[in-house]
């Protein structure tokens, strides 16, 4: 971990915050809500398991986060300490900054199906979710195209990368570039379906509260707005 040797607040705290891939490490604990180290390498494609152990241990060795045997002894659960919690805001006002400053429409390039759909399931509203079963088919009609199915049992979500057993109730088909653009904000989902961009197709109690099932990302509401304040 680089020190700066500076006796001020923003070189110390950035010698923990600046380091490569530690803002996304805790805004997958933060507003993904994971806390399993494969929860937390799932949503960060491109970042080896060795430096993820690396970053993991130097936000402990910080009073950032706790490792604790997991439930069961499987492993090890990544929790916040009341120090990471704390920073939530700073990670928000730094997303929302970059909403307002430096955002700009999603590439095809930056998107693919796999964190999409993954990203989507560790942002459910538990308070909408069905009773019952729910299993939610992706088509992902990309240059790939490719299928993915989301399970939604006793409240608890899951993302299956082959068929899960139990036919989809409801069956969504679209492109990532499409989807990512509806998660983040960029994009209205009743738009995206107006126009075609995405279908969902299933049991019309079902479709309809579809969109209640997920809260979208984080910094939808921000995104949202500066999209409208655009708008000739």
């Amino acid at each position: 971990m680089r020190e700066y040797g500076h006796y001020c607040p923003v070189a110390l705290g950035s010698e923990i915050l600046a380091e490569r891939w530690t803002p996304l490490i805790l805004r997958e604990m933060i507003a993904m809500r994971s806390t399993r180290f494969n929860e937390i390498e799932r949503g960060l494609p491109g970042i080896s398991r060795s430096l993820l152990v690396k970053r993991l241990k130097q936000l402990e060795r910080r009073g950032v986060i706790a490792i604790v045997p997991a439930p069961g002894g499987h492993g090890n659960e990544y929790l916040l300490t009341p120090a990471g919690r704390d920073l939530e805001p700073v990670l928000m006002a730094l997303g929302e900054w970059t909403v307002r400053w430096l955002y700009a429409d999603p590439l095809p390039e930056d998107v693919e199906p796999v964190s999409v759909t993954w990203w989507m399931h560790r942002r459910v509203d538990p308070d909408h979710l069905p009773t019952q079963r729910v299993v939610i088919q992706f088509d992902y009609r990309d240059t790939k195209r490719m299928t993915l199915w989301m399970v939604f049992d006793r409240g608890e979500p899951a993302v299956c990368m082959t068929h899960p057993g139990f036919e989809p109730d409801v069956v969504v088909t679209t492109d990532s570039l499409s989807m990512m653009r509806v998660f983040s904000g960029v994009d209205d989902l009743a738009e995206a379906r107006a126009d075609g961009r995405v279908r969902i197709d299933g049991l019309p109690r079902l479709v309809s509260a579809f969109p209640s099932w997920f809260l979208w990302s984080p910094f939808h509401d921000a995104v949202r707005e500066r999209v409208a304040s655009a708008r000739p």
